[in-house]
């Protein structure tokens, strides 16, 4: 009975560890494109309408500590640059961080996103914090540039 317990175990326990091969590195892929889309989408429509963007970052954003043509300008370079890091898995844990910190400042920022977008910001940036934790996965170009340097 013991011995067929344990295979049980070893069998269920060696059947995660092969999903785990497939399913984390898809994860780690989804997170970041999703993340890469939305961001980059938002910084897209920031430069096709500078107008705007100004505007509100004049007006409606709150950004702390910096002057609103800054913040614009600094904003916008980061949603256009960060996620083509993110995107390609290059520098994953820096550049997550980075992008962490600017969905916090855009949430403290923007008030009325606590009553239409939180939700999303909370998504993105659970999505972002893993691959902080867990880096960008077997599908990204550090873990390529890695494999390289390691085998050379």
């Amino acid at each position: 009975m013991k011995t067929t317990m344990k295979q049980l175990i070893s069998t269920y326990d060696n059947s995660v560890l092969r999903m785990q091969v497939l399913v984390i590195p898809a994860l780690l892929l989804l997170t970041r494109l999703w993340v890469s889309y939305v961001f980059f989408n938002s910084g897209l429509t920031k430069i096709a309408a500078w107008s705007s963007t100004l505007y509100l970052f004049e007006y409606e954003y709150q950004v702390p500590l910096l002057p609103w043509q800054l913040a614009a300008y600094l904003g916008t370079a980061t949603e256009l640059i960060i996620p083509i890091f993110i995107l390609t898995g290059l520098l994953i844990r820096p550049m997550a961080a980075i992008l962490f910190v600017f969905n916090i400042i855009a949430v403290i920022s923007y008030p009325l996103l606590w009553e239409r977008g939180f939700y999303d910001h909370q998504l993105w940036g659970l999505m972002i914090l893993i691959n902080i934790i867990w880096g960008a996965g077997k599908v990204s170009l550090d873990h390529w540039i890695r494999s390289r340097v390691i085998n050379s």
